[in-house]
């Protein structure tokens, strides 16, 4: 399997992920805003505003010209998500239907930097750690 069609396998998984996740935010926004914490304004306009471009962003994938812009987009988004994703988990904010235990939590809290990784590989952003390393 050569870079690209690595790259592209992961394009696929990130575009089939956030369209889900963003279709998700649009139609079950009021499931999410438990775990918004309470610094964030307007909670509900964010929640669909973030799906709207999560949404967006798995189009963007799928083009050229845009791909690496909704890389980066993709990747401060997983940033900006870890505080709801804290709250969620230290709380023990209970939203059906996500497991309410550790066992889901604590993985999917140490998978949010591979997740940064992912959007800015997958988008050509990066290469870390896989360039070529031959002498050219």
């Amino acid at each position: 399997m050569t870079d690209g069609d690595d790259r592209r396998l992961l394009r696929y998984g990130l575009i089939g992920l956030y369209g889900f996740i963003g279709a998700v935010h649009l139609v079950a926004t009021d499931q999410f805003l438990p775990i918004m914490p309470d610094w964030v304004p307007q909670p509900r306009l964010v929640v669909i505003g973030t799906g709207l471009c999560e949404i967006a962003a798995a189009l963007a994938l799928m083009t050229r010209r845009l791909r690496q812009a909704a890389g980066i987009g993709l990747a401060l988004y997983a940033v900006c998500v870890f505080p709801a994703n804290i709250k969620h988990a230290v709380e023990g904010i209970s939203v059906p239907p996500i497991p309410d235990t550790w066992w889901y939590h604590g993985p999917r809290l140490a998978f949010q930097p591979v997740m940064v990784w992912w959007a800015l590989y997958a988008s050509r952003v990066i290469d870390w750690p896989f360039r070529d390393r031959r002498i050219r």
